[in-house]
C-alpha cells in the first residue's frame, strides 16, 4: 500500500515536470514566431526600415495616374526674389506664352482680356524693360519689313532680329529713353537683321535725334512697350495675288500688337494661320479667304471682324480698335 502510494506521487512529480517543460517550449516558441513577425513588418514598411538615406514619395491625389510628387525641399538662400521690376537682358528668353483666355467665347462681339499678364505676348512684354543700343538709319518714306507702307512723322523703328521674332513686333508702340533722360515713342515698321543684338533698336533719324546727336552714332537705352491712346482703328489688307483660293491677310492701325489672326474654316470652326516674316497670316490652301476673321492682341482680348472680302492690297477699315492697358 505504501508502494503504491510512492508510485502515484512520482508519476504526479513526472506530470508536472512534463507539463512546465511544455510550457516553457510553448512560451519560447511563441517568441521566436513573435520575433520572425516583427522582422517581415520591418522589412515590409514603406520606409526600408528606416534607412536615413531613402525619400518616400507620396502620390499626388489630384495626378494623373502614374505621376508623383517629388518631396518638398527648402529654397536656397540663392533663390531669393527681387522685388524690383524685371528687366530682360540680352539674350534672355521670355517665359513661353499661356494660352489665349476666351478661345471658346462667342465670337459676335470682342473677347476682353481677364489679366493683365499678356498671356499671348511674346519676347516683348508688357510691364518690362529692356536694355540695349540705340542706332540709327535712313528710314526714307517709312516702309519696312513690316510692309505697312509710308508712315507719316517717321517717328518709328527697326527691330533686332531676335525680338523681331518673326513679326510679331510689327505695329508695337515703343518708349525709349536714353541715359540723359530725353524719350521718343516710336512704332516698330521694320526689321534689323543681324549683327543687331537683342535689346537694340534701328532708330530713324528723325527718332534718334530726340535722344541724341546723330554723330555718336550709337546710345545706351531703355525701352518698353506701350499701349497708347489713337484715333486709328483696325484695318485688313490681302496681300497682292490674293483670291479665294489663297490668300495673305495683314492687320493694320492695332494699338496692341497682334498674337494670332484666324480664318472661319470649314466646319463653324476658327483656324490659326501662320505668320510671315512680312507681317502677312497665310492661309495656303484658301481657308476663311474672304470670310469672318477673329484677330488677337497680345492682352487675349478677341475682335471678330466680317464683311470683308478678298481685294488684294486695298487697305478696309473695320471701325474696331482693341483696348487700352
Amino acid at each position: 500500500m505504501m508502494v503504491t502510494r510512492h508510485a502515484a506521487s512520482r508519476r504526479r512529480r513526472r506530470r508536472r515536470r512534463t507539463s512546465r517543460r511544455g510550457l516553457w517550449t510553448a512560451a519560447a516558441a511563441a517568441l521566436v514566431a513573435t520575433g520572425v513577425l516583427l522582422g517581415l513588418v520591418t522589412a515590409l514598411r514603406p520606409d526600408g526600415g528606416g534607412d536615413p538615406d531613402r525619400t518616400v514619395v507620396a502620390p499626388v491625389a489630384d495626378a494623373p495616374s502614374g505621376t508623383v510628387q517629388a518631396p518638398s525641399r527648402s529654397p536656397s538662400p540663392s533663390s531669393s526674389t527681387s522685388s524690383a521690376p524685371p528687366t530682360a537682358t540680352f539674350g534672355a528668353s521670355p517665359s513661353k506664352p499661356a494660352a489665349t483666355p476666351g478661345a471658346g467665347a462667342s465670337a459676335s462681339k470682342p473677347t476682353r482680356a481677364i489679366t493683365a499678364q499678356a498671356p499671348s505676348a511674346g519676347r516683348i512684354r508688357p510691364g518690362v524693360t529692356y536694355r540695349g543700343l540705340a542706332t540709327h538709319y535712313d528710314a526714307a518714306d517709312g516702309d519696312g519689313a513690316c510692309l505697312f507702307g509710308p508712315s507719316d512723322g517717321l517717328m518709328i523703328a527697326a527691330m533686332n532680329h531676335t525680338d523681331y521674332e518673326t513679326a510679331k513686333a510689327c505695329g508695337a508702340y515703343i518708349r525709349v529713353r536714353a541715359a540723359s533722360g530725353a524719350s521718343v515713342t516710336v512704332k516698330v515698321t521694320n526689321e534689323c537683321p543681324l549683327p543687331c543684338a537683342p535689346g537694340q533698336l534701328d532708330l530713324s533719324k528723325q527718332a534718334f535725334a530726340k535722344l541724341g546727336a546723330l554723330s555718336a552714332g550709337e546710345l545706351p537705352i531703355t525701352w518698353s512697350l506701350l499701349s497708347p491712346s489713337t484715333a486709328d482703328t483696325l484695318a485688313v489688307r490681302y496681300k497682292t495675288g490674293s483670291t479665294r483660293y489663297w490668300c495673305g491677310i495683314q492687320v493694320v492701325g492695332h494699338r496692341n500688337p497682334v498674337a494670332r489672326l484666324e480664318v472661319m474654316a470649314g466646319g463653324g470652326g476658327w483656324r490659326p494661320l501662320p505668320r510671315a516674316e512680312f507681317n502677312y497670316f497665310l492661309s495656303e490652301q484658301g481657308a476663311g479667304c474672304g470670310g469672318a476673321l477673329r484677330v488677337t492682341d497680345i492682352y487675349g482680348e478677341q475682335l471678330r471682324l466680317d464683311g470683308i472680302p478678298v481685294r488684294a492690297d486695298v487697305l478696309q477699315p473695320t471701325g474696331a480698335q482693341f483696348r487700352r492697358h
